[in-house]
């Protein structure tokens, strides 16, 4: 007699139809930015985009950190990092793109002949080519994640004090950075990006494109995601996260199931990070800051840390907030950033998701009741 084993679901169907929804209301927006003239009801404007477009960026780095924090456990300060050395592998491609159309028109970029460096060093070589750039852009941050998580997890170093290493991480990372003799631009970093594969960056046609690829990647990780999680590779993942000596004690050897899920979440960052600088312009050492780690953090945990939506919902909710707040009050941010992430710990500990799914429960309570007196 066989059996069926069932997987798993983690999405009913109305989630997957607000993903779906969600997914074509963002996919319009670019549309009707370019279809439509400036004085429409319709127009989307240029500045609503570009933001959109971060936002989306964040939304996949905090979709990565709920992969190893919300399902495995292990919670990172240092995300930021991996995030930065996407952003600056992807800017040393849109430097070199720049040619002799920048100030000193050299073909060295501009720091470089302001620092009187006569030639790029080692390690921007081949980075003139798009499809290199990209390369580096996956295997600089997994093999930062590699080794880091190898050696971290080979020594069972796990909790706070693996916290505490990856944010000392990511702020050593920041002084190398800061530094002009990196050759990376030192506290400026880079800027000034004039194309992308020959078209021009600052061009609505181009903002466009960058916009859509970058919400085709963010559903693409929400996909590849949810398959990981679902499956058995995600239950031990779980098991890692709920008991990890009971997982040994049956057999089990946690180091490369870990390993696996932090190179796999640094990747997917390196990635948004990658995505976010064409569309913001600039990428610079204050990126891998520790409080940019931090907050990502806070993006998860607002909007509900192992869901995989709820980072998603977190991100746009938090940056949508911070746009406004730095607007209307600047100096007051990181003070309501911290009442925010408070408040969520206190009242909200399942994030902005849980809380709709408790509400959804207690809607359903006195129907169900209602239900059982009548058949009764």
């Amino acid at each position: 007699m066989s059996t069926m084993i069932m997987r798993p679901s983690l999405f009913n169907r109305p989630a997957w139809a607000g993903i779906v929804i969600c997914t074509v209301v963002l996919a319009l927006l670019p549309i009707c930015n370019l279809l439509f003239p400036a004085d429409s009801s319709l127009h989307v404007s240029s500045y609503t985009i570009a933001l959109v477009g971060k936002f989306m960026c964040y939304a996949m780095a905090a979709l990565a950190l709920d992969l190893v924090w919300g399902y495995t456990g292990i919670l990172s300060l240092g995300h930021g990092v991996f995030f930065a050395l996407g952003g600056y592998a992807h800017g040393m491609y849109l430097m070199r793109a720049i040619g002799r159309d920048g100030v000193y028109q050299s073909d060295l970029p501009d720091f470089m002949v302001f620092l009187n460096w006569k030639a790029y060093p080692w390690y921007w070589w081949m980075t003139d080519h798009f499809w290199f750039s990209m390369l580096l852009v996956v295997l600089v941050p997994g093999l930062l994640a590699f080794v880091f998580g190898y050696f971290a997890f080979r020594s069972r170093i796990k909790g706070v004090y693996f916290s505490i290493i990856t944010q000392a991480m990511t702020f050593a990372f920041m002084l190398l950075f800061f530094r002009n003799d990196t050759g990376f631009g030192g506290n400026n970093g880079f800027t000034d990006f004039k194309r992308i594969l020959g078209f021009t960056i600052t061009a609505p046609s181009t903002k466009a494109v960058l916009y859509l690829v970058t919400l085709a990647l963010l559903v693409g990780a929400l996909l590849v995601c949810r398959m990981i999680v679902t499956s058995k590779l995600g239950r031990v993942l779980q098991g890692v996260r709920d008991s990890e000596s009971r997982l040994m004690f049956i057999g089990y050897n946690p180091l490369w199931f870990k390993l696996f899920v932090w190179t796999l979440s640094a990747v997917i960052c390196g990635i948004a990070g990658a995505l976010y600088v064409p569309q913001v312009g600039i990428i610079n050492p204050s990126e891998m800051s520790p409080a940019n780690s931090i907050e990502m953090v806070i993006w998860a945990a607002v909007g509900g840390r192992g869901t995989l939506i709820g980072p998603i919902i977190g991100a746009f909710t938090v940056n949508g907030l911070k746009s406004w707040f730095t607007a209307a009050f600047p100096d007051l941010w990181l003070y309501a950033l911290g009442l925010i992430f408070i408040l969520v710990t206190l009242f909200l500990p399942q994030g902005i998701l849980g809380l709709v799914q408790k509400l959804k429960k207690r809607a359903a309570s006195p129907a169900e009741a209602s239900a059982s007196k009548e058949a009764a």
